[in-house]
C-alpha cells in the first residue's frame, strides 16, 4: 500500500462522464493521500444545474465559467503547494487544457466504463440533477486522455478500493511534471 507521505503535494482531477463514480473515487483518493477533495459539481452555477435537470446538455460556453472557477482553485493549491483531488467531468481536451492552466503538472484519472453500466448506476442514485437522458451527450463529448496528457485510465468495473489502489500506484510511478518534462501518459 502506498502511504500519503510518499507523495509530494500534487493536483489530480478524477474525470469521466456523469455517473462513473468521480465523487466517490475522488473522495476516497483524497482521503488516502491526505489531500483536500473538491467536488466540481458544487461550482456549477444554478443556470447550469437547471439546464441539466431539464434534460438539456451544457455547451462549451455553459461550462467555461465553471471550469475557470475550478482552474483557479487548482492554481491556489499549486501556489500554496497543497495536494488537491478534484472531481470534474473534464470531458474534452480543451476543458483539460483550461484546467491545466492552473497547474501545468495536473494529473488526470479517467474513470472509464460502458454506457449501459453507467446508466444503471445513474438510475440507482437518488436526487441527482443529472438525468440519464444526458448520458449519451456526455459520451459524445468525451475525448479520452491523449498520450501527451499526464494521467491514467481506470476501468470502473473494478471495486472502488481497487480503483483507488491502482490510482495510488500510478501516481507513485508517474514521472514528476516539470516544464521540461513531457507529461507522459
Amino acid at each position: 500500500m502506498v502511504h500519503p507521505e510518499q507523495h509530494q503535494p500534487c493536483r489530480i482531477v478524477v474525470m469521466g462522464v456523469s455517473g462513473c463514480g468521480k465523487s466517490e473515487i475522488g473522495s476516497r483518493l483524497a482521503q488516502a493521500l491526505g489531500f483536500a477533495h473538491l467536488e466540481g459539481d458544487a461550482f456549477h452555477p444554478q443556470s447550469n444545474i437547471d439546464k441539466m435537470a431539464a434534460g438539456q446538455p451544457l455547451t462549451d460556453l455553459d461550462r467555461r465559467d465553471w471550469l475557470m472557477v475550478i482552474r483557479e482553485r487548482i492554481a491556489e493549491a499549486r501556489v500554496l503547494q497543497q495536494g488537491l483531488v478534484v472531481s470534474c467531468s473534464a470531458l474534452k481536451r480543451s476543458y483539460r487544457d483550461l484546467l491545466r492552466q492552473g497547474d501545468e503538472g495536473l494529473a488526470f484519472a479517467h474513470l472509464d466504463g460502458a454506457m449501459e453500466l453507467i446508466a444503471a448506476r445513474m438510475r440507482a442514485r437518488p436526487n441527482h440533477f443529472m438525468p440519464v437522458s444526458l448520458l449519451e451527450s456526455q459520451f459524445r463529448d468525451l475525448e479520452p486522455l491523449q498520450r501527451d496528457e499526464r494521467g491514467l485510465t481506470l476501468d470502473i468495473r473494478q471495486e472502488p478500493v481497487e480503483l483507488v489502489s491502482q490510482a495510488l500506484r500510478a501516481l507513485q510511478d508517474m514521472p514528476a511534471a516539470s516544464p521540461d518534462n513531457d507529461r507522459g501518459g
